[in-house]
């Protein structure tokens, strides 16, 4: 399916957008996720499906990560541990591109899954370096509202606002799609941009 996907032509793409907030960590420390937020489409300009949890952690959320997306120790009771997850994460990531802005975090806890197979990955982060340089910074709420895209992540996902895994997912959604049509990229494929493409 990998090789298959590099040569679909972007606007047919189907991708599937995930973001996670974690607990945050100390020196020594690894960290943890403690929500999660998944976009999925079968072509990029498709219907969106929409998933979220949070994540039980085997720690106290610290406080420093707890100031920026708000979640705490508190707001995870009860919440299913990372691998109750994994049937529907194995669904809705399989067979598709998965896409996020700088997506090493993303990445490395799916790693608690060995040999899951996802990927190829695309970096909007890598993507809006190369199509906009001048930008003076290139953090994804940063990227969104220059581009004045923020009412439609928050139109796709109501209630939400920046640092929610779901509304930053969507974001990473929302940005390919204004890229690859402001550029005209609808039938570029994934072997074309290799400088934003990897593999898991």
């Amino acid at each position: 399916m990998g090789s298959s996907l590099m040569n679909c032509p972007l606007g047919q793409l189907p991708v599937a957008a995930i973001d996670f907030e974690s607990a945050g960590a100390a020196p020594g420390e690894t960290d943890q996720p403690v929500q999660i937020g998944i976009v999925r489409v079968n072509s990029l300009f498709g219907a969106e499906e929409i998933f979220t949890s949070y994540i039980a952690c085997e720690r106290p959320v610290r406080w420093s990560a707890a100031k920026v997306h708000g979640i705490t120790t508190d707001t995870l009771r009860g919440a299913p541990h990372f691998h109750e997850l994994w049937g529907e994460l194995r669904r809705l990531l399989s067979d598709c591109v998965v896409l996020g802005h700088n997506p090493s975090t993303e990445k490395r806890f799916l790693g608690v899954f060995p040999g899951h197979g996802f990927g190829p990955w695309l970096d909007t982060l890598a993507l809006t370096r190369k199509a906009l340089p001048t930008l003076p910074d290139h953090a994804l709420g940063t990227v969104c509202e220059a581009m004045g895209l923020t009412p439609e992540v928050s139109a796709l996902v109501p209630g939400k606002s920046w640092h929610d895994a779901l509304y930053d997912a969507a974001g990473s959604l929302i940005l390919l799609r204004a890229l690859i049509r402001g550029l005209a990229m609808e039938q570029v494929t994934l072997r074309s941009i290799p400088f934003a493409v990897s593999q898991n």
